[in-house]
This record gives structure tokens, C-alpha cells and sequence, in this order.
């Protein structure tokens, strides 16, 4: 595909910078755009985001701000952003990588932990509207026509590959790959063999 520009969505620790060793290693060119969500994890808040609404409205003024196509990729609950942009601006988004997503459909029936008691230990400012379970994206997902590239690690207990295999059975165009050794910050741990995953799927 020609040129495209990237949008990199982190999970609830709301931290841009997690996607940054990902994106410095991708050999295709394009702007990257490293989205951070205001008061969440360690992330100064802002009176614009109160809400999972809000974030979305942030990470779609991002999408736009962006030149020419753009590919999405989103970890963990950004996956929740990246699948409900993907849905409203299919003409935007040429791709779509999902990553250890643990958002957008039930994970627990799929042997998910829960991962939010831990997470309030860490980072107990956290705002209880960043804690739902989220909304349902099933009809979305079946909707998605782009190419989307699933990546997950085989040792991850907050989104077990078989929530990937989930998605997969969701997605018309969807291709699956199980990172060995990863865990939930898969992207964080292998950032050369996810950049890799990334470009060739981008230049397929």
C-alpha cells in the first residue's frame, strides 16, 4: 500500500510513550501520532475527559488530524478505540492492529483475570468511569472490512489468546498471531518482532 500515517492508542495506563519502541523500529514511513489519555495511569488530567465518550472524541481528533490513510494500532482497552473508530471512519483507516485487546466483548468468558483491583493498587486516582466493563462491540467488529492483524502473547491472563481467537471468528478480513513468551505488555517486551508483525502486514 502507499504511504500511511499511524495512530498509536496505549491501554488504561493511558501512556502514549508505550508505543513509542514500536514505532521508532517500523521501516515504513508515515507521521506516527502517540495518543495519551488525560487522568489515567500517570497521566495529568484534563477537565475534557471525564468519560469513555471523551476519550474517544480525543483519539478520533487525532485520527483526523492525520494526512491520507491511516493504520490504527491500539493495545489492550484502546482496542475499544481503535474498533469504534475503525467503524465510524472505514474510509480513514486502511488497517487495523489490534493488541492484547481486553475490551469491546466479554474476555472473562474466555478465561480472562480480572486485571482492575491490581490496577487500582497501582494507580488508586484511577476514575471508576475508566473501570466498566465497556461496551459491547460485537455487531461492530462483524463490520470491519479493513485488513486487521491480531497480535497476542500466549502467556498473557488478562486477554488469553483465546480472546484473540474470538476476535478472529469475528473479523471478515482478520489474520492471528501469537507472540511467544508475551504477556499482556507484549508490545513493550518485543518491540522489534511486533514492529516486524506491523510492517509486514501494513506492506502486504
Amino acid at each position: 500500500m502507499s504511504q500511511a500515517s499511524f495512530l498509536f492508542l496505549p491501554g488504561v495506563t493511558g501512556d502514549g510513550n508505550f508505543w513509542c519502541p514500536v514505532g521508532e523500529r517500523l521501516t515504513r514511513s508515515g507521521a506516527r501520532s502517540f495518543v495519551s489519555y488525560p487522568g489515567l495511569g500517570a497521566q495529568p488530567a484534563s477537565p475534557s475527559v471525564n468519560s469513555p465518550a471523551d476519550l474517544l472524541t480525543l483519539a478520533e481528533r487525532k485520527l483526523l488530524e492525520l494526512a491520507g490513510s491511516v493504520v490504527v494500532v491500539a493495545q489492550s482497552m484502546g482496542g475499544i478505540l481503535g474498533v469504534q473508530l475503525a467503524h465510524r471512519h472505514p474510509e480513514r483507516i486502511s488497517r487495523l492492529v489490534l493488541v492484547a485487546t481486553s475490551g469491546g466483548f466479554d474476555v472473562q468468558r474466555h478465561g480472562a483475570v480480572d486485571w482492575r483491583d491490581d490496577f487500582v493498587k497501582r494507580f488508586p486516582e484511577t476514575p471508576s468511569w475508566a473501570l466498566g466493563p465497556g461496551p459491547d462491540l460485537t455487531s461492530a467488529l462483524q463490520g470491519l472490512r479493513m485488513p486487521v492483524l491480531l497480535i497476542w502473547g500466549d502467556r498473557d491472563e488478562i486477554s488469553p489468546p483465546a480472546a484473540g481467537e474470538h476476535l478472529a471468528s469475528l473479523i471478515q478480513q482478520a489474520t492471528m498471531h501469537v507472540v511467544p513468551g508475551g504477556d499482556h505488555g507484549l508490545a513493550g517486551q518485543f518491540p522489534d518482532q511486533v514492529a516486524t508483525l506491523i510492517d509486514d502486514f501494513v506492506g502486504a
